[in-house]
């Protein structure tokens, strides 16, 4: 069955955290779509540095989680932090928790969780930093490369994109989740 992905990012994601998930859904004929807070393109952060330009396919303001059949949240420490910002963008995460559809979340994506209001009592990982923002949130922090909580799928880093692809795909398979709550 087709399948419909938006990937919410702005400028400083990590390359390869959006990169490497876009083409794994691509690669089950899914169309995966970079939804972000303004049109053209953004940039990515890669090795210290700006990396490419990726295309923004929609505006989350035109966007809406009916659309898609879930969501994945790359990292990279700008991107989170100019997304959570922005509270169309907040609500838009808020949505697929709300519609119980699959949710990845890599390294610092996250954060963007925390600014939902979605991670109380859920077990997750991420980035060693935002180890103690997640705790302080009222998850259940763990050292794992992958972890699925009913739906929410999340990594830790780039060197973990191989279970994260694997898990995210099982998710968004199984369609959605009874237990995903907002």
């Amino acid at each position: 069955m087709e399948k419909r992905v938006a990937i919410l990012a702005t400028n400083g994601f990590e390359e390869s955290e959006l990169q490497s998930p876009k083409e794994h859904l691509e690669q089950q004929g899914w169309t995966a779509e970079i939804i972000s807070l303004e049109s053209g393109t953004i940039k990515s952060w890669t090795n210290g540095n700006w990396g490419k330009d990726f295309k923004v396919d929609r505006i989350v303001s035109e966007a809406s989680a009916s659309d898609y059949h879930a969501l994945v949240l790359p990292g990279g420490v700008i991107n989170p932090d100019l997304l959570r910002r922005d509270k169309k963008a907040v609500q838009f995460v808020k949505d697929f928790f709300e519609h119980k559809k699959p949710v990845a979340a890599i390294c610092h994506g996250p954060q963007m969780l925390i600014e939902a209001d979605v991670v109380d009592g859920r077990k997750l990982t991420s980035f060693s930093s935002v180890k103690t923002d997640l705790i302080n949130a009222g998850a259940k922090w763990v050292d794992e490369e992958v972890v699925v909580d009913n739906g929410l799928v999340t990594s830790r880093t780039p060197n973990d994109l191989p279970a994260f692809n694997k898990k995210m795909v099982e998710e968004i398979k199984e369609g959605k989740h009874e237990l995903q709550r907002a």
